[in-house]
């Protein structure tokens, strides 16, 4: 049956965009497109709402105006034209303005849905890759943030030209079904991925890092742009492989999909399910241990 279909996402980590504007905000644009592409569709155009505090503080001004400049420019490399959308400024609070926040809005097409693909890893013994280039980053990452404490830093690598490839290479993999699933790498880098592909279906993952001039954490928790993770059937490996080599697009095999068991570098991380219920707990348990004090307070 000959079915078209729709794939829309909104995108932005504003982090990003205050370490740096420009390209915090073409990687807003850049990830919306590749949530596009992970799902089978065709990027088609965007709608924004762009939050920013007083436009009469040169900061401010300064962030918004190169928040636009990226925002042109990715959307002029992904063809995708900004139709409408709204600018919000003043917000902000005693503590000072918000963080600037140029959420994107994309709509994409699916001709056939047929084709439509998903993130949740399919089967045990499928195989596990990574695609895109590996970089020895964890500049604005959430690890960086919440585990180290570091509260500003550099923004996340970012190529425009190696994404807009990495987008060509994954449209093909879907229409010619060389790919089971695709989730692309964002917050929570590759191990968040990982996760995220896992819960669906309950299944674990075992997975080795063997970059050796890559530190650990950056290789699990970096968030440098530009990746998917994808899933292989067995017997399709071959075949991936010489797809993605041809293309010119760096990738790695990372491990397989097993029964419900999170293996990494060897080391039991325990159930899917428990993580998965620490992954959707984490609202609830951030609230509740805040012990009465506003968690929600402006950044």
């Amino acid at each position: 049956m000959y079915r078209k279909g729709l794939a829309v996402t909104t995108d932005c980590n504003s982090r990003y965009v205050f370490a740096d504007p420009y390209v915090g905000t073409m990687i807003a644009v850049a990830e919306a497109a590749r949530n596009i592409v992970c799902s089978g569709g065709e990027p088609l155009g965007v709608t924004n709402c762009l939050n920013f505090g007083n436009p009469y503080d040169p900061e401010v001004y300064y962030q918004f105006t190169e928040a636009i400049r990226g925002m042109g420019e990715a959307c002029r490399k992904f063809d995708t034209p900004v139709t409408g959308g709204n600018v919000s400024f003043y917000n902000q609070s005693p503590d000072g303005p918000v963080y600037p926040t140029p959420t994107i809005g994309m709509v994409g097409l699916l001709d056939d849905m047929n084709y439509k693909m998903s993130l949740d890893f399919k089967n045990e013994g499928d195989a596990i890759y990574l695609t895109g280039k590996v970089v020895d980053d964890i500049g604005s990452s959430e690890y960086l943030h919440k585990i180290k404490g570091v509260e500003f830093s550099t923004v996340p690598y970012f190529n425009l030209d190696e994404e807009f490839r990495l987008h060509e290479i994954l449209r093909k993999l879907v229409r010619e079904k060389m790919i089971l699933s695709a989730h692309d790498l964002s917050e929570g880098g590759l191990i968040i991925s990982l996760l995220e592909s896992a819960f669906p279906r309950a299944l674990g993952f075992s997975v080795s890092h063997t970059v050796s001039d890559i530190r650990n954490d950056a290789f699990w928790f970096g968030e440098a742009q530009g990746r998917v993770v994808v899933s292989v059937s067995a017997e399709g490996k071959d075949d991936f492989e010489a797809s993605v080599k041809s293309s010119g697009i760096p990738f790695m095999a990372l491990g397989s999909v097993t029964t419900g068991n999170i293996n990494v570098n060897n080391e039991n991380w325990g159930s899917v399910r428990d993580w998965e219920k620490e992954y959707e707990n984490a609202l609830p348990s951030f609230l509740n241990n805040s012990k009465g004090e506003n968690a929600l307070s402006p950044i």
